[in-house]
């Protein structure tokens, strides 16, 4: 009771303090606008649609009320409290412009205004002749607006006429009937016939005639035959120009690729102009090969003008990564009748730069580290907008607690990429894609020193493509990828480890990995409207799978093949990565994540190698156990005699994350998420007894939980997380749910159990 009677005792005085006191600063004779209410009074209208609709015409009233939390103002109740500022900067000033929000008055509504507009968004969705009345409501200085709406029956289209007249650009249009938006039974909707004629122009744009425009087709509306239905007739507006009436075609290609935006025209010389088949090229500094242009211009001359081509072209200049800035101009030709000169602006990016990351990455359970990247970039290296990139790169990761305390990992290497812009293969591979493909070819060295344990040396050579089908559709293939890795520096402590636990040798051994590689890639999380988006990533990766058909190679019969004294590696793996966000507001979604993996090692190989192996854990896995120490299955692994956790990797791995995200104010959001998964060996370990998987796969599930902050500021996102585990399953099987034991109170638990998680970026 006394509880309950502290609660009230709050609620009481928070509704006192963020209510009442927002009144009280009101000028003299103002009012407080709390909001408005639309209702809709038609007996014909379905209830759910007439709710859908008062959704609708509530979202247009202006302005909108001062926002609430839980019935609150606090916003408004730091403005007031703020006070008016001497200044134009400062905290005061900062507190009550930038974090707090000013009242909303009543003399600031337009009563009759609103009315108007719900009458024409109402009419222009076929209710004709409706009626709007608007009244308000004021008691303690507060006041709320009430429209009433009253519309008529809904016409519905009775029929639909496109042009009939025998012009080209009337036959041109009405062959785009068969696709129209405009169907009779619909309900009339102005909206509709706009994006009609949008249609219609975009179907025209295909077709040659670039000067039409929407504004040329005009939509007459009839409502005076039938019983609430229209007859809509498609016509051509007797004003429309007759160079819109015209389809052209393409006639010169001029390109410019040193035009200067800073200068009005082109300063060039005769020699200057290079004819390369069908286009003209004006290149002063003498920068690319004239083959660049054509892989990258789709049209060629005497095409039909299309919006697509246009579009096309103008994207893969973009997407070279060469040009800083792209500019297309259509000039009706003077030499030849209905046809048009295109020209191409092309100003130049620096032929090359440095940039320099710096990345961190970090997680107080595991390892926290920092990674700086030194590029140099060296675009249009051969004249065909090739980019060559020489990296350094060196970094540190620190344990900051627990017991891989000391047990440091510190690396340093360099990387050398060559990109061109094209296939490069024995045959002519063309898509009719925006984007540019791309052939890669790369070379990296890397050495990895993990303090008084051992150092690795990592090779690795790689030549592939990469291509988009459209902005959502992404594939990366590469044909070679070969890995070498070899020990180096290793200590006495972590050998004597290894007699301890075989095991430990497998993550020092020389491995030799080569072998094709697939990545695919789909997302529409781009398009913000959207209430369901998803992301799609799959894997698959194939590790001497020819070379040991070829050899014959079989480790179990005693057969393994080696080249260069290494056995080389022979596996299939496949991953997937399917992320799904559900936009709840404006500022709020919820997203989840589940990820599916599985190796398996045969012929020339009895595991896969440790590097290609699956682990879970850490920052942006299951965030309530540490990086790499979850499993595999029911497994937990032990401190070895010197004092440090082994990594635990395995064949299989699912996992599944879901997170709340909103925002909180200003620059911060905060989440709440659950995870859960697991990785397992496909075949027994006498070493790790209940790591294999089995059909009791699912009792072995880990499951954690937690909150946190995320601080968005442009740049980057800085995110922290507080996470403990729910469920652990290296416990007995029936003591795996460990909810009863939960015990913020408590040091020994806290110690233990939580786990806080600093990183930059989202999870996923």
């Amino acid at each position: 009771m006394e509880n309950r009677y502290i609660r009230y005792c709050i609620a009481l005085s928070l509704f006192f303090v963020f209510g009442c006191s927002n009144t009280k600063y009101l000028p003299e004779g103002e009012l407080l606008y709390t909001g408005a209410s639309v209702t809709v009074k038609d007996s014909v209208i379905k209830k759910k649609d007439r709710k859908a609709l008062e959704k609708e015409l509530k979202d247009l009233l202006r302005p909108k009320p001062t926002k609430q939390i839980l019935g609150l103002r606090p916003k408004l109740w730091i403005y007031n409290l703020a006070g008016e500022p001497k200044k134009e900067k400062g905290f005061r000033y900062w507190l009550r412009n930038k974090v707090g929000e000013a009242p909303v008055l009543f003399s600031q509504v337009d009563l009759d205004y609103n009315s108007s507009v719900l009458r024409n968004f109402t009419e222009n969705r076929g209710y004709f002749k409706t009626r709007v009345s608007a009244d308000s409501t004021a008691k303690n200085k507060r006041v709320t607006a009430e429209y009433t709406v009253q519309p008529k029956r809904q016409y519905k289209i009775k029929e639909v006429k496109f042009p009939e007249d025998s012009s080209a650009l009337g036959k041109a249009i009405a062959r785009t009937s068969r696709r129209s938006l405009l169907k009779p039974g619909n309900p009339y909707d102005l909206d509709v016939i706009k994006a009609e004629r949008e249609r219609i122009d975009g179907r025209l744009k295909q077709k040659g005639y670039y000067y039409f425009n929407p504004d040329y087709i005009l939509a007459q509306v009839d409502s005076t035959k039938g019983d609430y239905e229209v007859n809509i007739k498609l016509k051509i507006k007797e004003e429309t120009p007759e160079k819109a009436k015209i389809a052209y075609k393409i006639d010169k290609i001029i390109v410019y690729p040193n035009f200067s935006i800073s200068k009005d025209s082109v300063q060039y010389k005769k020699d200057d102009i290079v004819q390369y088949k069908d286009f003209t090229i004006i290149d002063t500094a003498d920068t690319f090969r004239p083959r660049v242009f054509e892989r990258t211009i789709y049209f060629k001359k005497g095409d039909l003008y299309n919006r697509k081509d246009h579009n096309l072209t103008l994207n893969r200049f973009v997407n070279l990564g060469t040009f800083n800035f792209v500019k297309n101009e259509f000039k009706v030709s003077d030499s030849l009748k209905n046809t048009l000169d295109s020209y191409y602006y092309l100003t130049l990016l620096p032929k090359k730069f440095i940039r320099v990351e710096v990345l961190g990455k970090t997680n107080s359970a595991s390892y926290t580290g920092s990674e700086i990247n030194v590029n140099w970039n060296n675009r249009n290296l051969f004249r065909g907008a090739e980019l060559l990139t020489v990296s350094v790169f060196g970094g540190a990761d620190f344990q900051l607690a627990g017991q891989n305390k000391g047990n440091n990992i510190y690396k340093l290497g360099a990387e050398t990429s060559l990109t061109w812009p094209r296939f490069i293969t024995p045959f002519n591979i063309e898509g009719p894609s925006g984007f540019v493909p791309r052939t890669k070819a790369t070379l990296r060295y890397e050495y990895q020193n993990r303090t008084q344990l051992y150092a690795l040396n990592s090779f690795n050579a790689s030549l592939g493509y990469l291509w988009k089908e459209d902005i959502r559709k992404e594939h990366q293939l590469n044909v070679i990828d070969i890995t070498y890795v070899s020990p180096n520096n290793v200590t006495p402590e972590y050998q004597a480890d290894i007699d301890q636990d075989p095991a430990l040798g497998r993550v020092i051994e020389k491995q030799l990995i080569f072998g094709p590689t697939y990545q695919y890639t789909f997302t529409n999380t781009m398009q913000k409207r959207r209430k369901h988006t998803i992301y799609f990533n799959g894997e698959l990766d194939l590790a001497g799978n020819i070379t040991g058909l070829v050899t014959g190679a079989d480790v179990k019969k005693d057969n393994q093949k080696t080249i260069l004294d290494v056995p080389f590696s022979q596996y299939v793996k496949i991953k997937t990565d399917f992320r799904h966000y559900l936009k709840l507001g404006k500022e709020s979604e919820l997203a989840s994540r589940i990820i599916l993996g599985a190796g398996y090692a045969y012929g020339n190989s009895t595991a896969m190698p440790a590097t290609k192996q699956f682990v879970v854990g850490g920052t942006n896995s299951i965030r309530a156990f540490r990086a790499r120490s979850l499993g595999p299955g029911s497994y937990k692994a032990e401190p070895t005699s010197s004092t440090y956790l082994p990594d635990q990797s395995a064949d299989l791995k699912l996992e599944f994350n879901t997170e709340y995200r909103a925002k909180l104010f200003s620059i911060v959001r905060g989440a709440i998420f659950v995870d859960a998964g697991n990785i397992w060996l496909l075949n027994a370990d006498p070493d790790k007894p209940g790591a294999e998987i089995t059909k009791d796969f699912m009792k072995q599930i880990a499951v954690g939980a937690g909150a946190g902050l995320r601080f968005d500021l442009s740049f980057l996102v800085l995110r922290t997380d507080l996470a403990f585990p729910l469920r652990k399953p290296y416990l007995p099987e029936n003591e795996r749910w460990v909810l009863d034991d939960i015990n913020f109170g408590s040091g020994s638990w806290r110690k233990e159990n939580l786990i806080f998680n600093i990183a930059i970026g989202y999870p996923f």
